[in-house]
């Protein structure tokens, strides 16, 4: 199979354009912040960035960043984004019984409904000021087109940068495991596609907009067996290791029941901990836990709206941040947090930890850090992404703090305190995907129609199911 054979994507770069961005509020999120600074792109990267006017450089396209904050593009990392199509249901249900319901609809999903979802979704990110989103899609029902590739599609198309993961589950009910054995697959399959799916799509070249990971769904959708094979393979082909962890308390009841550990230290005995892996939630983790996941440079997605929206509790993201763990943001799948944007996620961090721990447990600036650099982080990427520095990516999101906002004296503030900002722009690699609020790389007003027709037509699929 001829490696990298992918949509195009020639869109993230701008081939040697230069854009000057004037007179914002610059975090750099790395380091200092420059009021009234400067930003300088040539190509897809940021080449100057500093107080004050930017030098001159003629024939360049000038924004003015009067009353705007220049933060670097926010990244998801944690989705599913097929959920786009399944919003709205089982609206009052925990986790469990939330996917019970919803696994047998979902198996009915096919490749249309993937691509009008991930349509929907990966513009919505967009409008909220995410240039980068993973998505952990672990679903694959037999005869429905080539669901993968249909997400990838989608993400060409609306211009963000892609990191999916090519999840999986082999463990029905029939073998102790949560789902119905019609929507998992064997383990022999699943090592064969997930290792096509890297040597097809994973493009680890600088720069690159398309990036692969391997990602069995969760302790109790898998087997030991597709665990250590699929950390195995993942090694191998040099790519990363992403799966659900210690979501609720009935995940840690199963794991202690079928295996006598706590979710961390099952995970940690297969070899799952490492600088190369990263983990979506860890709600209730023990403090040795905490101590492992940090001295072993393993990343947690904290996705606090989800675990909000399911009851599973309140992530002590506080405490891995003391510890020195790497954590980034995440919006979870649409279907069990709906419509929620990932710029609305730093307020629900900082929120629910200051609820939780009291009002210093978490500041504007880490909850900024933690959907930017910190997410990088999680994905491995902090060479060129999550922070605006010469020489990295030009991924930067410019909001409007002017009007109502501009009340508050710190722009960081009003940013992530208030209602999301409508953005003035937002560039991915150089390239503008939204301008003046506006999704631009495709008719934003069609990307909303995509999903809801995805949406109605997965209802229909469903039927011959329900």
């Amino acid at each position: 199979m001829t490696p990298h054979t992918t949509p195009d994507t020639t869109h993230g770069t701008t081939h040697g354009k230069t854009i000057v961005i004037d007179n914002a509020h610059v975090v750099t999120v790395s380091g200092a912040e420059h009021p009234g600074g400067h930003i300088v792109v040539e190509g897809d990267r940021i080449t100057a960035v500093g107080p004050g006017p930017a030098p001159p450089a003629p024939g360049a396209e000038r924004i003015d960043g009067t009353g705007c904050l220049a933060t670097p593009g926010l990244i998801n990392t944690h989705h599913h984004l097929y959920q786009w199509a399944s919003q709205g249901l089982a609206v009052d249900s925990t986790l469990f019984e939330w996917l019970t319901t919803l696994y047998r609809p979902w198996s009915k999903m096919d490749a249309e409904v993937v691509s009008g979802a991930a349509s929907a979704a990966l513009g919505w990110l967009a409008k909220s000021g995410c240039t980068t989103s993973t998505d952990h899609h672990y679903l694959f029902p037999s005869g429905r087109g080539d669901l993968f590739a249909a997400e990838i599609g989608a993400a060409a198309e609306i211009g963000v940068r892609f990191h999916p993961c090519r999840g999986s589950m082999d463990r029905g009910r029939s073998q102790g495991g949560l789902p119905p054995d019609e929507v998992v697959e064997d383990l022999d399959t699943i090592l064969a596609e997930t290792a096509a799916a890297i040597d097809r799509y994973h493009d680890p070249s600088p720069g690159s907009m398309l990036r692969v990971a391997v990602a069995p769904c969760s302790p109790f959708t898998v087997s030991r067996d597709l665990l250590v094979e699929s950390a195995r393979l993942a090694r191998d082909k040099g790519v990363r290791l992403h799966t659900h962890l210690a979501e609720t308390l009935d995940e840690e009841e199963h794991t202690a029941e079928q295996f006598g550990m706590t979710p961390t230290e099952f995970m940690d005995s297969l070899g799952w901990l490492g600088p190369d892996v990263w983990f979506a939630h860890c709600v209730h983790l023990h403090d040795t836990d905490i101590k492992r996941l940090a001295e072993t440079g393993t990343g947690t997605a904290h996705c606090p709206s989800s675990n909000a929206r399911l009851g599973a509790g309140i992530a002590r993201v506080s405490r891995l941040l003391e510890e020195g763990a790497t954590v980034g943001l995440g919006v979870d799948g649409s279907a069990s947090a709906e419509l929620v944007p990932l710029a609305g996620e730093i307020r629900q961090a900082l929120y629910m930890q200051r609820a939780r721990h009291g009002p210093t447990a978490l500041t504007a600036r880490q909850a900024l850090h933690m959907a930017t650099l910190g997410g990088a982080r999680c994905l491995g990427r902090e060479d060129e992404l999550g922070a605006l520095e010469p020489g990295k990516l030009a991924d930067i999101a410019l909001w409007r703090v002017d009007g109502f906002h501009a009340a508050v004296d710190d722009p960081v503030v009003a940013f992530a305190f208030g209602q999301t900002p409508p953005l003035r722009r937002l560039l991915v690699g150089g390239r503008t995907v939204v301008a003046d609020d506006t999704l631009v790389t495709v008719p934003q007003d069609e990307a909303g129609r995509r999903g809801a027709a995805a949406y109605r037509r997965l209802m229909r699929l469903a039927e011959e199911v329900l």
